[in-house]
């Protein structure tokens, strides 16, 4: 998990006041001993989003000290893209990856879009290119292409209609057609298609956290911990979705701890999940398999202090890529 950022600024009485409340969401996760270190960054970060009429955007696998005490908006891939729609603010700071900046940025053209670290990618996105996409269009001619929202900008101006986790099944079953391209989680697609009639046809590309997670890890951790409930994300591998008890989107497992409130809960998904749950659900003890996004944890808190500051690094789009991507995004949107 992230070290205890170093900063210039100190640590006063009036900051320990005015910050009390944010502890108390983390306090399960942070230490009062590291909390003076994170204390005066989250003060200025929310003082300069008031000034500066910014708003911060998080993924569920950020960090719980920036999840809980910076961000305005948090959810997974397709509320932060339904949200973006909504924000009514000069300056979107997404704490994510490169990809969800982008996304941001496309349904807000005329806003400033901000991601902290420009180094923040997806192996998952990284996978296929715009050309693979149009290769696949020449093999599968008058296929639709449904494209994982993990993807870059210039992917999606190649696609017919967009998709996240938590509606994939819905997207593609909206199309009415025998057969889609879903493209390019290999794991995601192979799961759409145990839950649709539909005819799949995929890439090979994965994402490097979850498709480290095994069946043998999910038997381990069983053995340990016998009542615990197994909640897994989709894009891992056909044998770890065969084991677990669940399989769901970020925010449908997010859902299930809050509603079904188990008393132990083995997480298969991204590592910083398991403390923002924990944080907001004090009553589940997780057990967590740890792989976290390297990607992911690039964004820190100095990093977002530094952007607001900084105003940048500024996430760009071509107009003309922008506008064909925004198109297969809006699509999505409009499904309900």
């Amino acid at each position: 998990m992230p070290s205890v950022p170093v900063s210039d600024l100190p640590f006063t009485p009036e900051i320990e006041r005015a910050t009390a409340p944010l502890y108390e969401k983390v306090s399960k996760i942070v230490s009062k001993l590291e909390w003076p270190g994170y204390a005066p960054i989250i003060h200025e970060i929310n003082r300069l989003k008031k000034e500066k009429n910014a708003v911060i955007l998080a993924h569920n696998y950020q960090s719980a000290q920036i999840f809980h005490t910076v961000a305005d908006v948090v959810g997974d891939s397709l509320a932060l893209a339904r949200d973006a729609a909504k924000v009514d603010a000069d300056i979107i700071i997404m704490c994510g990856v490169h990809f969800m900046a982008e996304t941001a940025k496309l349904l807000n053209p005329d806003k400033k879009v901000i991601i902290p670290d420009l180094k923040a990618g997806c192996s998952l996105a990284d996978s296929i290119t715009a050309a693979d996409v149009r290769l696949l269009r020449e093999k599968y001619p008058g296929v639709p292409v449904v494209t994982y929202v993990n993807t870059s900008a210039e992917v999606k101006a190649e696609t017919d209609i967009c998709c996240t986790s938590g509606n994939a099944v819905k997207i593609v079953e909206s199309l009415g057609v025998p057969e889609v391209l879903f493209l390019p989680d290999q794991y995601l697609a192979q799961y759409v298609a145990t839950q649709t009639k539909t005819k799949i046809i995929t890439w090979h590309g994965s994402c490097e956290v979850h498709e480290r997670f095994t069946a043998e890890d999910i038997k381990f951790f069983r053995k340990n911990n016998p009542t615990a409930v197994v909640l897994a994300h989709p894009e891992c591998p056909p044998d770890v979705l065969a084991e677990a008890d669940y399989v769901g989107s970020t925010a449908g497992m997010q859902n299930y701890v809050e509603t079904k409130k188990p008393g132990k809960v083995i997480l298969i998904t991204e590592c910083a999940m398991s403390d923002n749950l924990r944080a907001a659900n004090p009553g589940t003890e997780f057990t967590q398999p740890c792989n976290l996004c390297p990607h992911m944890q690039r964004i820190t808190l100095p990093k977002i202090l530094a952007s607001l500051q900084n105003e940048g690094p500024e996430v760009h789009i071509d107009p003309a890529i922008a506008e064909r991507a925004r198109a297969s995004v809006d699509r999505m949107l409009a499904v309900k």
